[in-house]
């Protein structure tokens, strides 16, 4: 068992603080599992909204509910959106006797209830796959290539993983993503999953898709929304600054979890990764992900100019400007590019993360690190 202590930590803590935790990400990604491990301790009632029993004993949800004392686990809770209005009342009972811990597969955008009944009544946790600090850095080649949904990353080998992730994309196509009731058609979703594969790690042209689609520029905006919603990929926006340069203003795609975009692009194996022209655009989407879950509370954007020079992750952390350019060689050297952005953006720190091995300084505040060196800096801005 591989633990998750450090989200584990979060929820318990935000349960202590309110009257209720929403622990959100995407499908099979192990809040269920979680979830059951936070209950043995605290103990309490839980509630699969998939299990036909259970949610049939939640059609009178104030008289199955009301009485309950303890942890009370909601699995799937989007798929009675009702109950929200319910759980608002038993929330705000003076000295509730109960805690309610509700799971879901869809960002609190697409689930309205999150946002609008519990609206500072919840603490929004966000859970994605294995993270590098859980798996251990011996572990990152795998982490990459597999991706971080359990079930994959714990395969007896690639191919009974790619094979799950070759699953997963089909049932979530043509059964998970239509229960949330969002109006895409498995077909059109597939074949824009696919479509954004190939556009990972560049600018979204929505126009471009839809031709190539045959779906209107709107149609495609709104997909991209539901699959983002679903955290299934990730739409990075550009970060605006009147420098007196044409800024790029197209947001950026990304397959959130590497495994995933290894799948949609039919990679089974690291060997096969390695000789892959998409191997630079996998690495800079599987770093960005890492980086960002540790620093979870903290808004992030791309930087391009129209003149060429870029910086794949720019954050605002601890009232720091810090830069983050991915690179997949073994030892990458200073540029012009790096120059301008870190110059432009007048940044704190700009780092230039690759897999493995020692960093090393390339000029003054810019520096090559390895994932694992990004991780360490990343942790201490998070403590502030």
């Amino acid at each position: 068992m591989i633990s998750r202590s450090t989200i584990q930590e979060s929820v318990v803590s935000g349960l202590e603080h309110w009257p209720g935790v929403a622990l959100l990400g995407s499908r099979q990604c192990g809040k269920t599992t979680l979830a059951r491990q936070i209950a043995q301790n605290l103990g309490g009632k839980n509630f699969d909204l998939e299990n036909p029993e259970d949610a049939a004993a939640l059609e009178n949800p104030m008289l199955a509910l009301e009485p309950l004392r303890g942890l009370v686990v909601l699995d799937e809770v989007q798929r009675k959106p009702e109950l929200f209005p319910i759980l608002r009342v038993l929330m705000d009972r003076v000295e509730s006797p109960a805690k309610f811990l509700l799971l879901g597969s869809a960002s609190p955008f697409l689930v309205h209830g999150v946002t609008e009944s519990l609206a500072g009544r919840v603490s929004l946790v966000d859970l994605q796959g294995f993270l590098v600090e859980e798996v251990g850095t011996e572990e990152i080649s795998k982490l990459w290539i597999r991706g971080g949904f359990p079930r994959s990353f714990l395969a007896e080998n690639e191919n009974l993983s790619h094979g799950w992730r070759r699953d997963f994309i089909r049932t979530f196509i043509e059964k998970d993503f239509v229960t949330l009731g969002l109006g895409a058609t498995p077909s059109s979703l597939g074949r824009l999953w696919q479509m954004v594969a190939h556009y990972h790690g560049q600018e979204l042209n929505a126009s471009e898709i839809g031709r190539a689609l045959g779906e209107s520029y709107k149609t495609v905006q709104r997909h991209l929304e539901l699959l983002e919603g679903a955290f299934m990929i990730r739409i990075l926006r550009p970060w605006y600054e009147n420098l007196g340069k044409r800024l790029v203003k197209s947001p950026k795609l990304y397959v959130r979890d590497s495994g995933l975009f290894h799948s949609l692009l039919g990679i089974g194996t690291y060997d096969g990764l390695l000789g892959h022209p998409k191997i630079g655009a996998s690495w800079e989407g599987f770093a960005l992900e890492q980086v960002l879950a540790k620093l979870p509370k903290t808004d992030a954007w791309f930087w391009g100019t129209q003149g060429g020079a870029e910086l794949d992750l720019f954050v605002q952390a601890g009232g720091r400007r810090i830069g983050f350019e991915f690179k997949v060689g073994d030892a990458p050297k200073m540029t012009k590019s790096l120059f301008i952005v870190y110059k432009d953006l007048a940044l704190e720190e700009l780092l230039v993360v690759k897999p493995l091995g020692r960093g090393y300084p390339l000029e003054k505040r810019i520096r090559v690190l390895s994932l694992e060196e990004a991780l360490v800096f990343c942790n201490e801005i998070a403590k502030g």
